[in-house]
């Protein structure tokens, strides 16, 4: 799994293949994410700031996945 913080920058990715491709990792994460969230969430020895860390990382990867979304979506001259 590709590691958000090593991602490459959404402005150096240019390929349509190369972005869809990205965007399944990210995606995979951002899942992933959830589940340790929730597990954390769950547990007896909740730890916040973990938690927390890990809700700002999935808003980061969010964003991230918006920006590249956005470069998928074709260019429309008004």
């Amino acid at each position: 799994m590709l590691s958000f913080q090593h991602a490459p920058d959404v402005m150096q990715v240019q390929d349509q293949a190369e972005i869809a491709h990205l965007l399944a990792e990210l995606r995979v994460e951002h899942r992933d994410l959830d589940v340790a969230i929730e597990h954390l969430a769950s547990s007896m020895s909740r730890d916040e700031l973990q938690i927390t860390r890990l809700k700002k990382r999935k808003l980061l990867l969010k964003d991230h996945i918006a920006r590249l979304e956005s470069r998928l979506i074709p260019d429309l001259d008004a």
